[in-house]
C-alpha cells in the first residue's frame, strides 16, 4: 500500500474550558518547575495573575437551586465525600491534565510586546486578558500608542479615568495612547475580552500592535462542561461491571458465567443477546437483554455499554472462562494509577494480540487518507509495569473506563466482524494499552453450522465494510 504524505498545518487548538479552582499544590509546582527548565526566560513566562484564566462561574447565582448534599444519607456522607473528591481530582488530572492551555504563558521575544500565548474565556463573560505589555528599549517616546482586534468580540478597558486616551471601548477594535509608559501599561492591565457570538468551542485571535511591531494570539473560546462521575464504593463489584454479546451459544455463556461466580459471586453482568431463539439466562446480579434476532456484534455492545453504572466495564466475550489468574483488581489498580489511561487490556490464553494503527490523512485533492494496522506493535512501554505497552488496540479482554467509551460507542453497521473497527474510532481520542500477565481463558471451540453461517463475514460483508471506511472514515486505503 502506497500512502502520499502531504502534511497540513491546521491551526487550531482545542483545549479543555473548565476552570481549575482546586489543584493539588504540589503538581502545580511541579508543572511550573518542568515550564521555568524547559522554556527561555526571555521568551516566555508563567503569568502570576490570573494562572488559569478567570472563572466562567464567578457570576453564576444558585439561589432557590437544589441542594444536592441534602439528599446523600447522613450515615454514608463522610465516605462519599471522600471517594467523590478522590473522583473529582481524577477528572480534573484527565481532562484539565493541568496543561499548557490552562496556564498562560506569557511572550517575551525580541518584539516589545507583551502578550498571553493563549487562554480561556467562556463565550459572552468578560474575562482580562492577562499580561499584555510594551516593553521598549532605548530612547523614550513623546507619545506611546498600542492598538488591539478582535473579529468575535469586543474589547473594553476596565476603570478608565478621564483625561486618560482610550478609543473604541466596548468595540472590535481598541487604541490606548499615553505619553507615559507606566501608565500605558497599567491601562494594558484592565483590557478586557468579551466574545459576541455564543459557541462552546470556538477561538478568536487577537492582533496587537505597536508601531512596525506586531503580534497575534488565540483566544480559546470554551463552554465549561459539567463533571460526570461514578461512585467507586469500596469493592470491586461497584467498581466493575462485566459485559458480553452472546448469539446462539447459550452453553458457553454458562461455563462463563459460572467460572465468573467462582471469583466474583456478586459483581454485575451484563448480557446483550440478539440469538434467533432466545433462552432463559438466570442467576444472581445478571441482567439479560433480549435483541430483535441477529442485530450483531457491534450493536450488542452498544446495548450492554448503555446500561452501565458504574465507572469500569470489563469486555469479555462469551466464551471466554474465568481462572485464577483472572485478577480484575490487578486491571483497577492500573487503571486508578494512571488516570489518563481509557482502555487497559490483558490476554486470551496467553495471545496478548496488541497493535497500532499507521495513519496518514492524505492529500485533500485525493479520495481520503490511508491506515494500516500492525500487529504486535506498540508506541512505548507503560512506564513502571512490566510487560504493558502503550498502543492502538488490544485482544477482546479489556477494562475500560465507561465515560471514555461512551463517548466513541460501537457501530451497529458491523454486524459480523468488528474490533479493530472501535479502535481506529477511537485513535487519538482514547489512550490504550496492552498489559501481560492480565489472563483469562478461551473455551474449545465447538462447531456449530447455524452459528457459524452467520458469525463468518461473506465477501459482500467485506466490501460493504470497506466501503463504509472510505465514507464514514474518510480513508482511500487500509490494510489490516
Amino acid at each position: 500500500m502506497v500512502c502520499t504524505r502531504n502534511i497540513l498545518l491546521k491551526a487550531f487548538l482545542f483545549g479543555t474550558a473548565l476552570s481549575i479552582c482546586l489543584i493539588q499544590s504540589g503538581v502545580f509546582k511541579a508543572m511550573k518547575s518542568i515550564l521555568a527548565s524547559s522554556a527561555n526566560p526571555e521568551q516566555e513566562t508563567v503569568s502570576r495573575h490570573h494562572s488559569f484564566g478567570p472563572s466562567p462561574s464567578q457570576n453564576v447565582s444558585c439561589e432557590g437551586a437544589e441542594h444536592t448534599r441534602k439528599f446523600v444519607p447522613e450515615d454514608q456522607l463522610n465516605d462519599i465525600l471522600e471517594r467523590r473528591a478522590q473522583e473529582f481530582n481524577q477528572h480534573q488530572l484527565r481532562l484539565n491534565r493541568i496543561s499548557l492551555t490552562n496556564i498562560n504563558l506569557i511572550a517575551k521575544a525580541n518584539s516589545p510586546l507583551q502578550y498571553p500565548t493563549s487562554f480561556n474565556v467562556a463565550p459572552l463573560r468578560k474575562s482580562l486578558i492577562p499580561g499584555l505589555a510594551l516593553q521598549t528599549r532605548g530612547k523614550e517616546r513623546k507619545l506611546y500608542k498600542v492598538s488591539l482586534s478582535v473579529t468575535s468580540g469586543v474589547l473594553s478597558v476596565e476603570d478608565v479615568l478621564d483625561g486618560q486616551q482610550v478609543d473604541g471601548q466596548g468595540q472590535s477594535e481598541l487604541s490606548i495612547s499615553s505619553s507615559s509608559l507606566t501608565q500605558l501599561n497599567d491601562l494594558l492591565s484592565r483590557v478586557t475580552y468579551t466574545s459576541t457570538i455564543y459557541h462552546i468551542k470556538t477561538k478568536d485571535l487577537v492582533h496587537f500592535s505597536f508601531e512596525d511591531h506586531e503580534a497575534m494570539f488565540p483566544i480559546m473560546i470554551r463552554r465549561p462542561s459539567v463533571p460526570v462521575l461514578y461512585d467507586p464504593g469500596k469493592n470491586i463489584s461497584s467498581q466493575v461491571t462485566i459485559i458480553t454479546k452472546t448469539f446462539m451459544r447459550y452453553k458457553e455463556l454458562n461455563v462463563l458465567i459460572q467460572s465468573i461466580r467462582k471469583f466474583y459471586p456478586n459483581i454485575k453482568i451484563i448480557v446483550a443477546d440478539d440469538s434467533l431463539k432466545p433462552e432463559h439466562v438466570s442467576g444472581n446480579n445478571i441482567e439479560h437483554y433480549i435483541m430483535p434476532p441477529a442485530q450483531g456484534w457491534f450493536a450488542g455492545r452498544n446495548l450492554a455499554l448503555s446500561q452501565l453504572t458504574t465507572k469500569y466495564f470489563l469486555w469479555v466475550d462469551d466464551d471466554f472462562v474465568f481462572f485464577k489468574e483472572s485478577r480484575i483488581e490487578s486491571f483497577v489498580e492500573i487503571m486508578e494509577a494512571i488516570p489518563d489511561l481509557d482502555v487497559l487490556g490483558g490476554e486470551v490464553s496467553g495471545n496478548q494480540f496488541h497493535f497500532i494503527l499507521e495513519y496518514d490523512e492524505g492529500d485533500e485533492k485525493e479520495e481520503g487518507g490511508c491506515l494500516r494496522r500492525i500487529k504486535g506493535g506498540f508506541h512505548q512501554t507503560l512506564s513502571g509495569y512490566d510487560g504493558c505497552f502503550l498502543v492502538d488496540g488490544v485482544i477482546n479482554y479489556f477494562l475500560a473506563r465507561t465515560e471514555a467509551v461512551r463517548r466513541i460507542g460501537f457501530d451497529p453497521f458491523l454486524k459480523r466482524v468488528g474490533h479493530t473497527e472501535f479502535f481506529i474510532d477511537a485513535l487519538g481520542k482514547l489512550l490504550v494499552a496492552s498489559c501481560k500477565g492480565l489472563s483469562i481463558g478461551h473455551q474449545t471451540h465447538r462447531p456449530q453450522n447455524k452459528y457459524d453461517s452467520f458469525r463468518t463475514q461473506g465477501k459482500l460483508d467485506e466490501e460493504k465494510k470497506l466501503a463504509h471506511h472510505f465514507f464514514k472514515n474518510y480513508l482511500n486505503y487500509i490494510k489490516y
